[in-house]
């Protein structure tokens, strides 16, 4: 009997097995399309929310541009309700542009780009204008950090929900589906909306954003074995003459017209298709990202009756384990590999990153480097991929380069100002002149005074860098009288001011290296041309000029600089130092009784914030002469207001320029800013100072101030630079100063 029973039951078995193939088969396969549609690709996560609500069970996902970047995050791990806290985190003026934060440069670029309202690429005399506004390396960044969990993965089927995206080749017009590879990268091909943000360059394929061709991947989805489709589509619809009121209204409208008809086949084709109302946004509507996600979850609240019949994950709660939201802070990094640099040497780029192999890195001072050497304009891309390593705990870090081939740069500026006056600036810009990793910029300034500004900077990276300076200005003003008395007795002797025409040109050979990643420090040799000539004084009854300095100056100097403020006119937040030493060593014999003499200066500034309008900037400075005290015309002069201003000549609320003068001084300055709109400044300021000869000596710098000056102001900081009026005041005087400004000070 027992083996009648074992027969039957052997006999039984493979009908029990085709039972439960058929059990396993029988259960359909649910995939998730996301359409592309900018900002309006919000609402794919208040879908999302819903169905990790319902514990769906979801086997594929397809996504274009917005829908991909949303559906590569789920499928690797996040859920809706992280998402949405992800997204509402982040500021999107950041994420999307190239407006790389301040500290990103280095002290010469960022002496060098402060200054400029245009910008023009050229090649071969012709103008090349960029493929876009923003190269797309902080969206880059942030996928990378947030799919770092999944970065061993290169076949995207391997992911906890198998993904892919649709991107577009610009060069024929094909889409292309992107399943393997660099995660981050392909998601920022399929987003790279045209004009907005560059191609992108994958398996040498130039690619731009999926919805191109294809914003809403149904059927190929489908192809992937899919039985039930969830679609959710956040595409425009046409609009009628009333809202076609701009180039750009008509532009889009025309990109719509395909996307828009592929939509009434491809609609049909959706067993449960969710198309949330977002009429009232657009695709840049960033800031109204909740409500967006909210119109996105009614809309698919309306399907949820057959939502709740899908299949559902099989466990206690029904619902799919997520991705540990706690982010790391930092990252080990064991080996930095590089590909790509042809012209620049990896001790370059790596001094820029400023990280090297075998180091643990903050992401926050990861994406700074990354930012440093995006910010030298020497590279198109900075592509990578962070691979477990095998032997230790952390990560190899693969990148690969594409070097800039624009290196001649034509730049544009405006200015005015009450000391220089009008100016219009004329900058030439050529890198790679000479070496890989040179640079060389040429300002022409053309106006009421005429300038100009050479300088050459071969940058080395960690290692010290070599610049070469000529700079040229003048000016006419009155001045104190003290300033000028150097060898002629006391000529100017009874006059409050002597109008004067000030040349001055200032030739520097100097080395500079970066340590400790915010200071610099720069040594150098210094050739100085000083010419001070006046008309209103005259010598026994002559009519030609009066020279007051006309003297050759040859020194040596070493600086130390900090500056880590986000806005050079406007800093909410830094800390500024610049410590300066001259050793003035020979003169020529127009300054006959000169004797060697050494100025030191430093001055140090705070900037913080009371509220994300409100901040406040506290500064404290000084300086002193050791040795002669018979060459005045490098004396210290303090009064007016601006930037840039050459040898020891200090800006002063409340006097006029070149009013206060000694061999020493103090100053502390304090303003507080407060930001009524956006980029429009009101500013209330006070200055206090202690200025003449040997104050350090007497005691002098140390007691109350003998001078005091107050301004209110009113600025906006605009693409040619801060637009600012500050009306003055000063106790001592009792009477008023305006002051303006337009433009980049150069």
């Amino acid at each position: 009997m027992k083996k009648l029973l074992i027969a039957i039951l052997i006999m039984c078995l493979p009908f029990s097995l085709k039972a439960q193939d058929a059990t396993t088969t029988s259960t359909p396969k649910v995939g998730l399309v996301l359409s592309g549609g900018g900002a309006k690709g919000f609402a794919h996560i208040g879908t999302l929310k819903v169905i990790d609500s319902l514990g769906i069970k979801i086997d594929y996902i397809a996504g274009t541009s917005m829908g991909a970047i949303v559906g590569s995050l789920y499928a690797s791990g996040y859920s809706g309700k992280q998402l949405d806290s992800i997204f509402k985190s982040l500021d999107y003026d950041k994420v999307i542009s190239d407006n790389l934060p301040r500290s990103a440069r280095t002290f010469y670029e960022r002496d060098n780009s402060e200054k400029y309202a245009a910008n023009l690429p050229f090649d071969k005399f012709k103008i090349k204008l960029p493929s876009a506004l923003s190269r797309g390396q902080n969206v880059f960044n942030l996928l990378s950090k947030l799919t770092l969990h999944v970065s061993e993965i290169n076949n995207f089927n391997q992911l906890p929900i198998p993904f892919f995206c649709v991107a577009t080749n610009v060069e024929n017009g094909e889409a292309v589906m992107l399943e393997s590879g660099n995660l981050a990268q392909a998601v920022t091909a399929s987003g790279a909306f045209p004009s907005l943000f560059q191609p992108v360059m994958i398996d040498d394929q130039m690619l731009i954003d999926g919805g191109v061709v294809n914003n809403y991947p149904i059927n190929e989805l489908k192809a992937k074995g899919m039985d039930i489709i969830i679609g959710v589509d956040v595409q425009d619809e046409l609009k009628d003459r009333n809202e076609l009121k701009s180039a750009p209204d008509v532009l889009l409208q025309i990109n719509n017209f395909r996307t828009v008809n592929d939509m009434k086949l491809k609609s049909k084709l959706t067993d449960i298709y969710i198309h949330p109302d977002i009429k009232d946004f657009s695709v840049v509507s960033f800031s109204e990202s909740q409500k967006i996600i909210d119109n996105g979850k009614q809309a698919t609240l309306v399907e949820i009756e057959k939502l709740k019949t899908l299949p559902k994950y099989v466990s206690t709660n029904s619902i799919r384990p997520s991705v540990n939201m706690v982010l790391k802070d930092s990252i080990k990094i064991n080996l930095l590999t590089l590909k790509g640099n042809k012209r620049y040497t990896r001790s370059y780029i790596v001094g820029k990153l400023k990280f090297k192999g075998d180091t643990k890195v903050s992401y926050e001072d990861f994406d700074s480097g990354v930012n440093n050497l995006i910010a030298t304009n020497n590279f198109d891309t900075f592509k990578y991929q962070f691979k477990k390593s095998k032997d230790k705990e952390g990560y190899d870090l693969h990148a690969t380069i594409m070097e800039n081939e624009i290196t001649t740069f034509l730049k544009l500026g405006l200015h005015y100002d009450d000391l220089y006056k009008s100016a219009a600036l004329v900058n030439f810009t050529k890198k790679r002149l000479l070496f890989d990793n040179d640079v060389a910029s040429l300002d022409v300034i053309l106006g009421d005074n005429v300038r100009y500004n050479f300088e050459y900077f071969i940058d080395k990276g960690f290692y010290w860098s070599i610049g070469i300076t000529s700079r040229y200005n003048q000016f006419h003003k009155s001045v104190n009288p003290e300033l000028l008395i150097t060898n002629f007795g006391n000529i100017g002797s009874g006059l409050n001011k002597i109008d004067v025409e000030i040349q001055d040109q200032t030739n520097r050979f100097y080395l500079q290296t970066a340590f400790r990643k915010d200071f610099a420090l720069s040594i150098g040799v210094e050739h100085k041309r000083l010419k001070i000539k006046s008309e209103t004084i005259t010598l026994n009854s002559q009519t030609d000029e009066f020279l007051f300095e006309n003297t050759d100056y040859g020194s040596v100097f070493a600086t130390l600089k900090l500056d880590t403020y986000d806005n050079k006119y406007f800093p909410k937040r830094g800390v500024y130092f610049n410590g300066d030493l001259h050793s003035y060593l020979v003169a020529s014999g127009f300054n006959s009784g000169f004797e060697p003499f050494s100025i030191v200066k430093g001055d140090l500034g705070y900037a913080f914030c009371m509220t994300d309008k409100f901040s406040f900037n506290l500064k404290t400075e000084g300086g002193f002469k050791i040795g002669e005290n018979a060459t005045n015309t490098l004396d210290f002069a303090l009064g007016g207001y601006g930037n840039n201003f050459i040898n020891n000549f200090i800006p002063f609320y409340g006097y006029d320029f070149i009013s206060l003068t000694g061999n020493s001084y103090v100053k502390a300055s304090a303003s507080a800013d407060y930001e009524i709109f956006k980029k429009h400044h009101i500013t209330v300021e006070g200055n206090w100072a202690n200025v003449d000869n040997n104050i350090f000596e007497t005691g002098e710098w140390f007691s109350l101030p003998d001078y005091r000056g107050y301004a209110l102001g009113y600025g906006i900081d605009t693409f040619l630079g801060p637009v600012q009026a500050k009306f003055s005041y000063s106790p001592e005087q009792r009477k008023s100063i305006w002051f303006f400004n337009i433009g980049f000070w150069f």
